[in-house]
């Protein structure tokens, strides 16, 4: 299967730059995957497509703060982003692997100096874009993230992220159940629910379902091989608990918010669709001709071309199905990728 089967062309102008002003207010896109029709409504009416009795299941990994701006003992600016903690030394000083901006003239030794008196040593390179950091912080490490760390927006987002813009991002490139600190990317496809539409939902006789995955580096990387099956995942940390797989198990209808949820369901799945409470690590690639054990509906948002994740819904609801879906979207003006509009698929 080639890669370049799965490439579609997006005006620069359709991909947001700026959350929906109210979260439940996006548009939503809702597609038949049986005969392809589509429906356009908004988020805030999920509910009219859900049925007593339903289970919907949500990735409530939490964002961490995981971009830091710092300087060089030259003076030059330089970006981190945090991609996962490795150890910590008994003067709880954390080394952490990291992606360096600009890395080009970037050495083993060298010392980065943040806000709130925090510095950082460059210990040693891992791959050729990563590396590792110990960082040196004045405060408790997390606390100081908190402080001074900036979401971790992905690079098509592109706009200068000022003292305001920072506290929206903060809040908003996050769901509002989000409760297990550990992703540098958001779950994008959950950033649409409000407590509103939490309460209509679970008023509605549907189940809320929690699974973990932490969002790695692996959500930034482009397919780099020209045939899609030789592509590897990265993996990735996820945990679904007794109660979870208990209601999956039980549920008639279960609907993934996102793909990351989607891995987790099928990665717990045995042959026949049952799922099993599980902590693990997960590198399933989801691309045309799987067959899903136990996922029934998926709500998602617009992915980037040749992207896994745009595999994983052509996979889901099939390429030609898709691939009108989302001219349709770019005809209608839908807003795209992490800050974007959102799919239902049927």
């Amino acid at each position: 299967m080639r890669l370049e089967d799965f490439d579609y062309p997006l005006p620069e102008e359709s991909i947001a730059q700026h959350p929906c002003r109210m979260r439940d207010h996006a548009r939503m896109m809702i597609v038949n995957r049986t005969t392809g029709d589509v429906i356009h409504d908004v988020f805030s009416n999920l509910p009219d497509y859900l049925k007593k009795g339903d289970t919907l299941v949500v990735n409530d990994s939490k964002v961490i703060s995981a971009r830091l701006i710092g300087k060089k003992e030259t003076g030059g600016f330089i970006e981190v982003l945090l991609l996962s903690k490795k150890y910590e030394d008994t003067l709880h000083c954390p080394t952490w692997e990291a992606l360096l901006r600009p890395a080009r003239r970037v050495r083993t030794g060298t010392r980065i100096f943040f806000e709130g008196n925090c510095e950082a040593i460059i210990t040693s390179r891992t791959s050729d874009k990563k590396w590792l950091i110990t960082f040196m912080a004045k405060t408790e490490f997390n606390h100081f993230l908190n402080q001074f760390g900036h979401a971790p927006l992905p690079p098509y987002i592109k706009r200068k992220q000022d003292d305001t813009g920072r506290d929206n991002d903060i809040d908003r490139y996050q769901t509002v159940y989000a409760r297990m600190p550990g992703s540098v990317a958001a779950p994008t496809a959950g950033l649409h629910f409000s407590h509103h539409v939490l309460g209509v939902l679970e008023g509605n006789g549907i189940h809320i379902a929690p699974v973990t995955l932490h969002v790695g580096y692996g959500t930034f990387l482009p397919i780099a091989t020209d045939h899609v099956e030789k592509h590897r995942m990265e993996e990735e940390v996820f945990e679904i608990g007794k109660d979870t797989a208990d209601m999956i198990n039980n549920a008639h209808h279960v609907i993934a918010v996102g793909t990351t949820s989607t891995r987790v369901i099928e990665s717990a799945a045995d042959g026949k669709g049952k799922v099993k409470p599980l902590s693990s690590h997960t590198d399933l690639f989801i691309y045309p001709g799987y067959h899903f054990k136990r996922v029934n509906s998926l709500l998602t948002n617009f992915h980037l071309p040749r992207s896994s994740l745009f595999l994983l819904v052509c996979a889901f609801a099939g390429k030609d199905i898709i691939q009108k879906a989302y001219r349709q979207a770019i005809d209608n003006r839908y807003r795209f990728y992490s800050y974007g509009d959102c799919m239902l698929i049927l």
